[in-house]
């Protein structure tokens, strides 16, 4: 588990392709930048961007992990020299600062605008079709693993053509210390919804098959 918020801007120094052909995924090395790993062991989790990793190498100032086909195809920004937000994992001596996520990125969102607003910062993203249902004003997002809270929800068309696009405001620290200060229009992000929407959406879903209304 993590909170979502960013201890670190580390950066993905190489990209390397796993043996098994078109269908293999990737190892990364990491630069760590400021997040200290004296006390991360191999097999810990890391959220890179918002997705769970496991650690299978490191030294003092960099790790490595492996990224699967399937998480490449699930995710952005996992496949590029580039700079990512770390956060290691949540343990129960910690205070829980944003609010439970598992690291699993739920869909990929489409940046549709970010402008300066006096001294911060508002990211209007456009949601899949699917996860606009777990979206609510002043509810939590996962955005690039940054915990962040919802400030408005537009629903735009209905049905199969429903859109959703949900805004947010980015305060100077944010964009400070995370890699959020270079989205443009038109980017694409590792969204994760709320751990307790999900939870709830399934409580109602089956309440619903098991009375019959």
């Amino acid at each position: 588990m993590f909170t979502g918020i960013v201890a670190a801007i580390g950066k993905i120094s190489s990209v390397t392709p796993l043996a098994g052909g078109a269908d293999a995924g990737v190892r990364l090395n990491i630069d760590a930048g400021g997040l200290p790993l004296a006390d991360v062991a191999l097999g810990d989790s890391i959220a890179i961007n918002g997705a769970c990793m496991t650690v299978v190498e490191k030294d003092a100032a960099s790790f490595r992990v492996d990224v699967s086909r399937e998480s490449l195809n699930c995710t952005v920004g996992l496949d590029t020299t580039t700079e990512v937000n770390l956060e290691k994992a949540l343990t129960l001596a910690e205070r829980l600062g944003g609010h439970l996520v598992s690291g699993h990125v739920d869909g990929l969102g489409v940046v549709r605008k970010f402008e300066a607003v006096g001294e911060s910062w508002e990211l209007v993203v456009e949601a899949p079709h699917d996860l606009a249902k777990y979206l609510a004003f002043k509810g939590s997002i996962v955005v690039n693993g940054v915990s962040l809270t919802v400030n408005r929800v537009t629903d735009i068309g209905s049905g199969a053509a429903l859109l959703c696009q949900f805004s947010i405001n980015l305060i100077p620290h944010t964009i400070e210390m995370t890699t959020l200060k270079h989205l443009t229009v038109g980017a694409r992000v590792n969204l994760e919804i709320d751990l307790i929407a999900r939870y709830v959406e399934r409580m109602i879903s089956v309440s619903t098959l098991v009375s019959g209304k």
